[in-house]
């Protein structure tokens, strides 16, 4: 499942760029060069979305990107999201028991702070039926 989503720059009267996101009406951030403006959009998306995560909001998946720029949250962020979409409706404790681990341990997966290691990430992925892909963009 790839993350990216996707944002639209407008060039300012100042001369540096906004930028909004489509998913998200209340992210947007600007950078006085295209570098910087994408720098800051992969910063507030992750902002965003670990909020949301944290207050047990809903979070949409990306829209196509058409002719759009694409922002990717951090990985810790993306690993918290992944693994709270696949478990879907099941009970974090039904994840903790197939992982012979505590509630705790499972909830910190979840959590957009913390950065599972590789190995809970596959051995989670597998409990939930799914494979772990890793990929470098």
């Amino acid at each position: 499942m790839n993350l990216s989503y996707p944002y639209t720059t407008k060039l300012q009267t100042n001369g540096s760029f906004l930028v909004q996101f489509v998913d998200f009406e209340e992210a947007f951030t600007e950078g006085e060069t295209l570098e910087e403006a994408a720098f800051n959009a992969a910063e507030v998306l992750t902002g965003i979305i670990a909020y949301r995560l944290e207050q047990g909001e809903a979070i949409p998946m990306p829209s196509p990107a058409k002719k759009h720029l694409l922002a990717s949250p951090s990985a810790g962020v993306q690993s918290a999201m992944l693994l709270r979409t696949a478990r879907g409706d099941r009970p974090l404790a039904d994840l903790a028991r197939a992982l012979e681990t505590s509630w705790a341990a499972a909830q910190r997966l979840e959590d957009p702070r913390h950065w599972p290691s590789l190995k809970q990430l596959d051995r989670a992925a597998r409990v939930l039926g799914k494979r772990l892909v890793l990929s470098f963009e």
